[in-house]
């Protein structure tokens, strides 16, 4: 068996799965920030081979929340439901509140 060959059928296998996708619980998570803080926004962040769609909900004071939503479709609705705008993170980026709040709050830094 050559080089090749073991590439080859290595990419026939079963596609990567998410390693979860949304559940009711996220979009929850993700209505109860939006209606209990003040001044927020929704960033779209595409799905990933490792990750499904998510949204980043970031208040007005720049702290903020990522929770999957299954689909751009499903963060679309819920950001009309409740009047929230909705950017596409990619091309706009985040705001530098955001990274202002994660400085005062190192304690939330990932890991």
């Amino acid at each position: 068996m050559g080089w090749f060959s073991r590439r080859q059928r290595a990419a026939q296998g079963t596609p990567t799965k998410l390693d979860r996708e949304a559940t009711p619980a996220d979009l929850a998570a993700l209505e109860q920030f939006a209606t209990s803080r003040q001044g927020v926004e929704f960033y779209l962040e595409p799905e990933t081979t490792a990750t499904d769609t998510t949204v980043m909900a970031i208040a007005h004071d720049g702290e903020w929340i990522r929770r999957r939503t299954g689909t751009p479709r499903a963060a679309g609705a819920m950001a009309r439901k409740h009047a929230i705008p909705l950017y596409e993170a990619a091309k706009v980026g985040y705001p530098e509140r955001m990274r202002a709040w994660n400085r005062a709050h190192p304690e939330r830094r990932a890991r």
